[in-house]
C-alpha cells in the first residue's frame, strides 16, 4: 500500500513543501508565539518532509536560544513549518497549512508552552 504524501505551504504558494504518512499527534501549545500564529503541530522526521521551494527563498525568525528556526514565506508572511527547538532534527508542520485537512477530525493535544521548560521534562520518555 502506498504512502499517503500531503501537500503543504504558504498562501501565495511560494513556500511549498510535502510531507508523507499519516498525520499523527498533533498539538496546540499556548507559548506566546504559538498562540499568535495560531499554530497546529505536526512534528515529522526530517526524512518524511521535503521542501520544493529552495531554502534561500524563505524568510526565518529566531530568538531566545535561536535554536528554533521559524521559516516563513517572505511575500505573504505564512509559517507553515520550522525547526523546533525540542528536536532540531525534526520538521514542526503548520497542520492549518496541509492541503485537504479536516481540522475538526483530528485529536488535538493541548501543550502547556508557557511553561516549556517544565512541560517539556514530563513529556520526555527518557
Amino acid at each position: 500500500m502506498r504512502e499517503a504524501v500531503h501537500r503543504g505551504g504558504c498562501h501565495c504558494g511560494r513556500v511549498a513543501y510535502e510531507v508523507s504518512g499519516p498525520i499523527e499527534r498533533v498539538s496546540k501549545c499556548n507559548c506566546s508565539i504559538c498562540t499568535k500564529k495560531g499554530y497546529l503541530h505536526w512534528i515529522v522526521s526530517g526524512e518524511r518532509f521535503r521542501l520544493l521551494t529552495p531554502a534561500s527563498e524563505l524568510a526565518t525568525y529566531t530568538f531566545n536560544t535561536g535554536v528554533a528556526k521559524h521559516h516563513f514565506c517572505p511575500v505573504c508572511g505564512v509559517a507553515s513549518f520550522y525547526v523546533p527547538r525540542s528536536d532540531p532534527d525534526r520538521i514542526d508542520v503548520n497542520v492549518r497549512c496541509v492541503e485537504d485537512v479536516d481540522l475538526a477530525s483530528l485529536d488535538v493535544v493541548l501543550f502547556d508552552g508557557r511553561n516549556w521548560e517544565e512541560s517539556m521534562r514530563r513529556s520526555d520518555p527518557r
